[in-house]
């Protein structure tokens, strides 16, 4: 008990830096999975659909060319009459990253086992110099 007590800053070191090394997972566990080039690549070989689960506002400043809006809330009535054929690989995307992860959960309750939200949703597009539509 005599060690800790002479010792405490090394103890307070050692949880800090323990901390420290976990951010950079915490920060990636909510971001999706699917890089915006393989979401190209998805497109073009796999006939992907693209859904964008960001609201209309948000969806009219820019948004991937042929991607469908259903805001998050609207994705378990909406997205079987859009999306019929569960086989096709689905791809979620959001501003960022998180609502796209959340709606990929939900999806995939509703069958769609193809389904991705993609890593850094919309910017992560736009930093890739991939195209963006304006509606």
């Amino acid at each position: 008990m005599n060690f800790f007590v002479e010792n405490w800053y090394l103890i307070l070191l050692a949880v800090v830096s323990g901390g420290l090394l976990l951010v950079p997972t915490l920060k990636s566990a909510g971001a999706g999975s699917l890089q915006p080039n393989d979401a190209v690549l998805k497109i073009n070989r796999e006939k992907a659909v693209i859904v964008d689960v960001r609201e209309p506002e948000e969806y009219v400043k820019g948004h991937i060319t042929n991607a469908k809006n259903i805001p998050l809330a609207q994705i378990d009535e909406r997205l079987p009459a859009i999306v019929k054929n569960k086989a096709l690989p689905v791809i979620l995307v959001c501003e960022k990253g998180a609502r796209g992860v959340r709606a990929e959960a939900q999806a995939k309750k509703l069958g769609y086992e193809k389904a991705q939200a993609m890593a850094g949703g919309m910017k992560a597009w736009r930093e890739a110099n991939l195209p963006v539509d304006k509606a």
